[in-house]
């Protein structure tokens, strides 16, 4: 059989660019983002909405959206430098100071005052070395585990830990109503170096005031998606979820829960450089990106697993963000979305990595509509256990920028004990090879069974990489592990 042509140049670099969160496709033509006038109360983003809404309706549930995001500094620390560079961000982004109200029976953002941030450090250096970093981790898991106050805030706690004189953590804690992955690795990291910088050296800040506020993309997006704007993207989802979207027979540890218990665990992974380089290699070669590849791997082993050849997976679209007024902004801009993979045509590993992009172009291309949303409107099958749509996820995190100072950025090493979905797999892709984290339901996985997937994946990878054109269907059939029984 001839060699599947390689995804179009053009569509392969927009997609690289979509979801490296800069400016990607639009639909329609919007009108520019401007300020709102003064004293205006902004809503709550669409995105942000879904958020504050499951919060309330669903009493009770783990701080599933509370993110611990890690920077790691080498090197002498000012501390008051820090503090500034730290208190000048709270000022320049309303995101960072909002908490969320209802009035006249609808949610609203409230801007805060900016205010003086005052580190709380805590010093372990004079623990034994082997000791700090588990202590570390666990003072500050205890602190990700507490929930947030919408309507009080702050909606972040940071700490910084002081491993010894040349090593700090400063470990930041929030809620994903006001953080995103382009926030927590790199607009946040890159602020807070270049006013570091400044600042140590008593020199102003060197970064220009920002043009818009996230309130401002609340405003404007409520006026834009409406009407025909709305109506073309539920109608692209309607065809594209057409049918009852299948079920994923998952294998289990346990009976699934007849409510979602929204419980969560993670599990850190690391893969081998050489295979880090290869499947980067193959996605150059076939014209498509990495994240392409990854989502391919991670839904054909759901197919060895499950036998099943229509799959959904899901994924975080960076939807808002695809003005360019809202590039520089700290805030959530994401968005989940459905990606239907089929595999009953039998392909080649290149084949799907084809039919792949093609499934994310078009998605991204209509991905401004909740997921919530759209389970509203289109009314998937009623099953309180699951999410709409899909029940596993995959996202690549944005790649961190030069900083030009001794720190790098993960969310690998706290868990705030929630969890949305089933599975969730995060890679961080690193010049020495990928890093990532899956977040699983204890009350569905054991946690030797999720390292067992994590090396099937693994195993996976490399033989789709070593030779991409063989069938997926004369790869060896993986099975569940042992002990494991489907649903």
């Amino acid at each position: 059989m001839p060699e599947a042509a390689p995804f179009p140049e053009d569509q392969r670099s927009l997609l690289e660019r979509y979801l490296r969160g800069e400016l990607g496709p639009t639909s329609g033509k919007p009108s520019r983002i401007m300020r709102r006038p003064p004293g205006e109360t902004a809503p709550l983003s669409l995105a942000q909405q879904e958020l504050w809404l499951r919060e309330r309706l669903v009493p009770g549930i783990p701080p599933l959206y509370n993110e611990c995001i890690t920077l790691d500094m080498t090197g002498p620390l000012d501390v008051s430098a820090l503090e500034e560079s730290f208190t000048e961000i709270i000022r320049r982004h309303e995101a960072w100071r909002t908490t969320f109200e209802t009035v006249n029976g609808q949610a609203v953002q409230i801007i805060q005052p900016a205010w003086q941030i005052q580190l709380p450090v805590l010093d372990l250096s004079r623990l034994h070395k082997a000791e700090r970093e588990a202590e570390a981790v666990r003072r500050v898991a205890e602190d990700a585990s507490r929930p947030f106050d919408l309507r009080r805030g702050p909606l972040l706690r940071p700490t910084l830990v002081k491993m010894d004189d040349m090593e700090h953590r400063l470990f930041l804690i929030a809620h994903q109503i006001i953080l995103d992955g382009m926030s927590a690795y790199q607009i946040f990291p890159s602020e807070l170096a270049t006013l570091y910088k400044a600042f140590s050296t008593g020199k102003p800040s060197p970064l220009p005031e920002l043009s818009v506020q996230f309130a401002d993309f609340a405003c404007w997006q409520r006026q834009w998606l409406q009407g025909e704007v709305l109506a073309k993207q539920v109608d692209y989802w309607r065809k594209q979820l057409e049918g009852e979207p299948p079920v994923l027979n998952w294998p289990s540890d346990r009976p699934r829960p007849a409510d979602r218990t929204f419980r969560g665990a993670f599990q850190p992974f690391a893969l081998p450089g050489r295979l880090s380089r290869a499947l980067r290699e193959l996605s150059q070669r076939a014209g498509g990106t990495l994240f392409m590849t990854l989502l391919a791997g991670f839904a054909t082993l759901l197919h060895s697993y499950t036998g099943q050849e229509d799959i959904v997976v899901g994924t975080f679209s960076p939807a808002g963000r695809k003005r360019s007024e809202v590039q520089a902004l700290l805030g959530y801009f994401l968005n989940p979305v459905a990606l239907r993979v089929h595999f009953g045509s039998h392909p080649t590993f290149r084949e799907l990595l084809r039919q792949v992009g093609s499934v994310l172009s078009e998605a991204i291309s209509h991905d401004d509509v909740p997921i919530e949303f759209l389970a509203r409107e289109l009314k998937p099958k009623a099953d309180s256990s699951r999410s709409p749509f899909f029940t596993v996820a995959l996202s690549l995190q944005p790649p961190m920028p030069d900083l030009d100072l001794e720190w790098s950025v993960t969310s690998m090493d706290v868990e705030s004990g929630g969890a949305s979905w089933d599975l969730y797999i995060a890679f961080i892709d690193r010049p020495n090879g990928m890093i990532g984290r899956a977040q699983y339901n204890p009350d569905l996985f054991e946690r030797p069974a999720i390292t067992a997937m994590l090396g099937d994946l693994q195993s996976l990878l490399e033989s789709v990489a070593l030779n991409p054109e063989r069938r997926l269907s004369d790869l060896r059939r993986l099975t569940p592990p042992e002990g494991q029984e489907e649903q």
